[in-house]
């Protein structure tokens, strides 16, 4: 009997650290790990980048197309975009127009 008294006496100094060290684990893995975690900020942090790049090439093909729209408004047309644009839609050419056609390429 004197040793289960000699456990239960220790207990009562060993539980509270031991619980302690146990909630700081925990509480420490889950700032690192958790769904708002030190890892998930950093996931978060690089979508960000990849979606502001993204929005980059997006503006700057918007902003090409608009130029081009412009262009072709009836305040002021400009002929030589006019032309361009007809001459590909409609697959006309003019008479001196030289056309290089490609053909397939041989696979060896």
């Amino acid at each position: 009997m004197g040793l289960i008294q000699e456990f239960r006496a220790r207990a009562r100094f060993v539980i509270g650290p031991v619980l302690g060290v146990c909630a700081v684990g925990y509480f420490s893995f889950h700032v690192v790990q958790g769904d708002r975690g030190l890892l998930a900020w950093w996931k978060i942090k690089q979508r960000v980048a990849i979606a502001k790049q993204s929005l980059a090439v997006s503006q700057a093909q918007r902003q090409t197309m608009e130029r081009r729209v412009r262009l072709l408004e009836p305040g002021s047309l400009d002929p030589d975009m006019l032309e361009e644009r007809a001459r590909l839609m409609l697959n006309y050419g003019h008479v001196d127009d030289i056309v290089i056609l490609e053909g397939n390429k041989r696979r060896k």
